[in-house]
Order: structure tokens, then C-alpha cells, then sequence
């Protein structure tokens, strides 16, 4: 079922009227309505690659927490081969807001690692929303370290709010754990790539996307904070969202021009929800590429560079 947002409704009144039509011509046979029904759907075409076309930052906001975007599970099961999910921290507990586990990623051993938010209320209650706890964290971290022993690249797949906030995580060290997953990313001897697929979410998104190579979904947003958490602070006003977004420069264009990400991964006219096969592929060849770019550097190199990265954002001389 096609779950429309609020600045899609042009469009989802012309697709309602084609579905219409077409109910019509199952139930009459003898009534002709094709070409009634083809110039409906060019409209209805024209005015989806209208709207996408000129998206605002809160726009976008909302098309990378639209339900019906693939997730990591998806992902996987369309990119990765034999995967094998490994679960625990081996200190407190599996957390499922961060699944990994190692498959075969076009033909080479490798480890992954992201965030799953869940399709419906059942998953996205297992899942936390794809909130990590420390426990989550820690996970990562030990299979980092495991890929870093055996000598496989590093795939995250970034989509999360943020960290988990509640008062249990933080007496586990929710901060800790975040900051030795960065440190990890960091250090590790073998490639990896992070792709921010819907929401990058403060400190819960860099802990698993500080890699070699970053790369953004178009219509994804990537943020120290939240719009409504932004606003809530500067304005004491969560309703000021939309301001936030706008002066946060948190899409792919922005973040690319500031040099926070290395590339951006286009997406469908309409979203990655509406075509999420097409969007899984394209995204698979970009990793693909980034990894053929990587194999066989020396792992001094690797550090160095990834190092280097993340120490000039932000640097003006």
C-alpha cells in the first residue's frame, strides 16, 4: 500500500483517480478508459518528478523516515550472500536496533554492520526504531575487531534517529560506547564504506559511519540533531522544525559541498520507497566500486587516510 506524505497529495489525488478508472474498466469491460487512464498517469508522472525536483530540507526530512523505505534487512537480503547475523556484546545483551554479521558482498568475504528500524509496529518495537543501546555499540565493536583479525571490509549501513536516550543506556555508558565504536571505525586496518540510507542521527550514525568512504542516498539527511530536537533548543519550539532543517544543512547536497560525505547515490523519481529494488541495486554497485577502489591497500594507509578525513572537516585553513 502506497503511504502518501503531506506535499504528495497532487499526486496521490491523480494516482487515486487512475486507480479508479482502472476498477471501472475490471468491472465494465466495454467501457474504453486507456487513454483516459495513460494521460492521468503522465500527469501524475510529471507532477511526482515536479515535487521531488525541488524538495526542502524538512521535505527530505520526511521522505528519509517514510515506512516504507528499505531497511537494512532488505539490504541485505538482496545485496549479501550466506549472510550470518552474530548477535550479543559477550558483556550485557543483544541489542537488535544494530544488526551484523558476516555474508558474501559480490563475491568477497566481508563483515555488516546498520541499523534496522522494522516495518511494522511488532518490528519496530523489537528493534527500538533502530535506537541503538550500548550493548548495540559494543556489538559492533567486537565485529569490527572480528573483520580487522580476519581481514574483511567493513559495510554500514547507516539509518537511525539517534542513539537510544533512556535512563538505562546511560548508566551503561551510552557515550562510551559510542565513542569507542568511532574509535574503532577509526583504527581498523581493512576498507570500509558506510552508506546513510534514511536518517544519520548524531552520535548513534558516526559511531558505525566514521569509514574511508561515505556515501549518502539522495533524499537521505544526515545531522548532529534532529529538526524537532534542533528547534526544541534554539526555540523552545519542536513546531519550528522546519526552520531547523532549513538552516542545519543536513541533505546530501549540503553535506557533500561541506565535505562531510564523499559522494550521493541518486534515487528514484518519488523516493527510494517507490522503486526500493532499483535503489538496493544501484546502491550495491556504488559499494561495489568503492570497495574494488580499496582492495589492497596497505593498512597503514588505510588509517592515515581515513584519519586525515575526518580531522579537515570543518577546516578552513
Amino acid at each position: 500500500m502506497q503511504v502518501y506524505l503531506e506535499f504528495e497529495k497532487p499526486v496521490a489525488e491523480l494516482e487515486g483517480k487512475v486507480a479508479e478508472l482502472r476498477a471501472l474498466s475490471d468491472t465494465n469491460g466495454s467501457v474504453s478508459i486507456g487513454d483516459e487512464i495513460a494521460r492521468l498517469e503522465s500527469k501524475a508522472a510529471q507532477a511526482l518528478k515536479e515535487i521531488y525536483g525541488r524538495l526542502t530540507p524538512w521535505q527530505k526530512t520526511q521522505v528519509a523516515r517514510h515506512p516504507n523505505r528499505p531497511h537494512f534487512k532488505d539490504y541485505v537480503g538482496q545485496l549479501i550472500e550466506d549472510f550470518t547475523p552474530l548477535a550479543g556484546d559477550r558483556a550485557f545483551a543483544e541489542d537488535a536496533a544494530i544488526v551484523g554479521g558476516i555474508g558474501r558482498f559480490d563475491g568477497q568475504s566481508v563483515v555488516v554492520i546498520g541499523h534496522e528500524k522494522g516495518h511494522d509496529t511488532p518490528s519496530r518495537l523489537e528493534h527500538n526504531f533502530g535506537m541503538a543501546r550500548p550493548e548495540g555499540y559494543r556489538k559492533a565493536v567486537r565485529l569490527m575487531k572480528l573483520a580487522d583479525r580476519f581481514g574483511l571490509p567493513v559495510i554500514a549501513l547507516v539509518d537511525t534517529p539517534g542513539a537510544y536516550p533512556g535512563i538505562g543506556a546511560e548508566e551503561r555508558g551510552q557515550a562510551e560506547a559510542i565513542a569507542r565504536a568511532t574509535e574503532c571505525c577509526l583504527n581498523l586496518t581493512v576498507p570500509n564504506v558506510a552508506v546513510i540510507l534514511g536518517e544519520g542521527g548524531s552520535g548513534g550514525a558516526i559511531a558505525l559511519a566514521t569509514a574511508n568512504v561515505v556515501l549518502m542516498l539522495e533524499h537521505s539527511v544526515y545531522s548532529v540533531i534532529s529538526p524537532e530536537g534542533a528547534a526544541s533548543i534554539l526555540w523552545r519550539d519542536a513546531g519550528r522544525a522546519q526552520d531547523a532543517a532549513s538552516n542545519m544543512r543536513i541533505t546530501a547536497v549540503d553535506l557533500k559541498e561541506l565535505k562531510v560525505i564523499d559522494d550521493i547515490i541518486a534515487e528514484p523519481v518519488g523516493g527510494a520507497h517507490r522503486e526500493p529494488v532499483q535503489t538496493i541495486s544501484e546502491t550495491g554497485e556504488r559499494i561495489a566500486s568503492v570497495l574494488k577502489d580499496h582492495y589492497g591497500r596497505e593498512p597503514e594507509d588505510l588509517q592515515s587516510e581515513r584519519w586525515a578525513k575526518f580531522l579537515a572537516i570543518g577546516r578552513t585553513l
